[in-house]
C-alpha cells in the first residue's frame, strides 16, 4: 500500500508539472522544430537561386563569347537579370563586369558603361567595386568625359593604388596636362614596382619625355 501511495504522489507531482508546463514545452518544441524547417528552406532557397544566377551567368558568358547584334542583346539581357533578380550574387558581379567588357571591345561604350555605373553605385561587391571603378574611368576616358573619369579614381584602396595612379595618368595625358601625367605615371611605377605593368607605365613616362 504504501508503495502505491507512493507511486501515486509521484504521478500526481508529475501531472501538476504538466498542467503547469506542459502547454510551454509543447510550444517550445513547435518553436524549435519550426526553426529547423526554417534553415532548411532558406538553405533550399540560397542553393536554387546560386543555381539560376550561375545559370544566366553561364549563358551570358556564352554570349559574350561570340559577336553580332543577337549577341550583344543576349549578354544585356542576361546582365539585366541577374542585376534585378540577383543583385547581391557574386555570378552578378562577374556577370556585370564580362559584360561591360565584352560591350567595351565591341565598341558598345554606353551599355558598357551603364554595367560598370550600376556595379559601383550599388556596391554589392566590395571587393570588385575597385576594378569596376578603374574601367569605368577607361571607358570615360574613351568617351571624353574627363572629369568624371578622374572622379573614379580617387581615394583608391592599397592594392588598386598604383592602377589607379596609371590611369589617372593616361586621362591627364589625354587633357594635355603633361606635367600631372607624368606624376602619376611616377607615382604608378613606385607603386607597381615588380607587377609586370610597371614597364608599360615607364614606357609612358619615357614618350613622354621625348615628346
Amino acid at each position: 500500500m504504501a508503495y502505491d501511495l507512493e507511486e501515486q504522489e509521484k504521478l500526481d507531482a508529475m501531472r501538476a508539472w504538466w498542467d503547469r508546463w506542459g502547454t510551454l514545452c509543447i510550444v517550445l518544441a513547435f518553436a524549435a522544430l519550426a526553426a529547423v524547417a526554417g534553415w532548411r528552406g532558406w538553405q533550399w532557397y540560397q542553393g536554387h537561386q546560386a543555381g539560376q544566377a550561375m545559370g544566366y551567368f553561364e549563358a551570358l558568358e556564352s554570349a559574350a563569347a561570340q559577336t553580332g547584334e543577337e549577341a550583344d542583346a543576349r549578354v544585356l539581357a542576361a546582365s539585366t537579370t541577374l542585376r534585378n533578380d540577383f543583385p547581391k550574387s557574386g555570378y552578378t558581379s562577374r556577370g556585370v563586369l564580362l559584360a561591360a567588357q565584352a560591350l567595351q571591345q565591341r565598341g558598345n561604350l554606353t551599355p558598357a558603361r551603364e554595367q560598370l555605373e550600376w556595379m559601383v553605385k550599388t556596391n554589392h561587391d566590395p571587393a570588385l567595386t575597385p576594378l569596376a571603378r578603374l574601367r569605368l574611368a577607361g571607358i570615360l576616358l574613351e568617351q571624353k568625359n574627363y572629369d568624371d573619369a578622374l572622379a573614379q579614381l580617387t581615394n583608391p584602396p592599397a592594392s588598386f593604388a598604383g592602377l589607379f595612379a596609371d590611369r589617372k595618368g593616361d586621362i591627364l595625358a589625354a587633357q594635355g596636362q603633361n606635367d600631372a601625367a607624368r606624376e602619376a605615371w611616377t607615382q604608378a611605377v613606385e607603386l607597381l614596382k615588380q607587377d609586370p605593368i610597371s614597364q608599360l607605365v615607364q614606357i609612358k613616362l619615357d614618350a613622354l619625355a621625348g615628346a
